[in-house]
């Protein structure tokens, strides 16, 4: 089901309910979708089976657990081999405070997101664990003074 054209209007419509709001019983997602509870029971079963649903989680206020900055980090590899690149994605799962990771074309390999406590927090990770690797050449920083808008939902619409 990668493609989106596999997708049909009521899988479209059981989606975006779930993206809202996930914790909804079926019986409420069905309604909502305007089908039956068994039909909409088998239609999220076959999206999580085909991986559409990766995964139901509960989204945490960063802030609320004491994670108040963020920055953006472009990340210049000193040699951007496949070898490189393969081993600092195993070095990033390992580090908590990266929450997205995008390998990227350009004058940089990756736009990593960092959550911390505060700038010290952030700066130690720069230092020990971003900087303190051979295979990072250059980081760029951008520090977020505020954020407008954070979904996790992605705009999946009827075609």
């Amino acid at each position: 089901m990668s493609e989106k054209n596999l997708l049909d209007p009521s899988d479209i419509r059981v989606l975006q309910i779930l993206q809202r709001d996930a914790s909804l019983s079926i019986a409420e997602v069905a309604r909502e979708a305007g089908m039956s509870q068994t039909p909409c029971w088998r239609r999220i079963k076959k999206l999580k089976e085909t991986g559409v649903i990766r995964q139901v989680v509960a989204v945490v206020d960063r802030e609320a657990v004491g994670l108040g900055f963020v920055a953006y980090a472009f990340v210049k590899l000193a040699v951007p081999s496949r070898e490189n690149m393969e081993t600092f994605d195993k070095l990033l799962q390992r580090w908590p405070e990266v929450v997205i990771c995008e390998r990227i074309t350009g004058a940089v390999d990756y736009l990593i997101k960092v959550v911390a406590s505060d700038i010290k927090a952030y700066d130690d990770f720069l230092r020990l664990k971003l900087l303190d690797n051979t295979l990072v050449s250059d980081v760029q920083s951008r520090i977020v003074v505020s954020t407008v808008k954070h979904t996790v939902a992605l705009p999946i619409r009827e075609t």
